[in-house]
């Protein structure tokens, strides 16, 4: 068999292995698409509470105002990270899967080569799918942030992603 393939085959053992609750406690890790895209993780703290981190990059055009400045990047990096304390309600929407709404407050900071150095405060609301038979979620998200420094500015960062729980 060829290196990919037992690769391949390893990987589809431990992802079809794994407690069909392994969601809501324990590490996971995975990938976020859109405002950042990058790396995600998520550390159970309860059966309702967890840590949700973010650190990744944009290469998409941003304005950003900070006070009476407004700062143009077009197509310039930025890192991105954030981090977010959320509680999940899994009786709000009734279906036969996982689908629990998640809401929650947290940090983001933001550093490029064209724009100012930037942290705030965030909101985040999402919608998080975890199947039963998978250690795995998927999730979509928005956050409203309240930049406090260099200056007050608003901004919104939306993802959409998925993370692999290990147990």
């Amino acid at each position: 068999m060829k290196k990919p393939a037992i690769i391949l085959t390893l990987f589809t053992l431990l992802v079809f292995s794994g407690n069909s609750h392994a969601q809501t406690r324990g590490v996971g890790a995975g990938i976020i698409v859109g405002g950042p895209t990058g790396i995600s993780a998520k550390f159970w703290t309860s059966g309702i509470n967890a840590l949700d981190i973010a650190i990744g990059w944009s290469d998409g055009t941003r304005w950003e105002r900070f006070g009476d400045n407004v700062y143009y990047s077009d197509s310039q990096s930025y890192l991105h990270f954030n981090a977010d304390y959320v509680w999940h309600d899994f009786d709000l929407i009734k279906t036969d899967q996982r689908l629990p709404l998640y809401y929650g407050v947290g940090l983001d900071y933001e550093s490029g080569n064209a724009l100012p150095t930037a942290v705030g405060v965030r909101g985040v609301i999402g919608l998080d799918w975890m199947p039963y038979a998978v250690p795995l979620d998927v999730f979509v998200e928005m956050a409203p942030v309240l930049y406090v420094a260099p200056a007050t500015a608003m901004g919104v960062d939306a993802s959409l992603g998925a993370r692999f729980f290990f147990h």
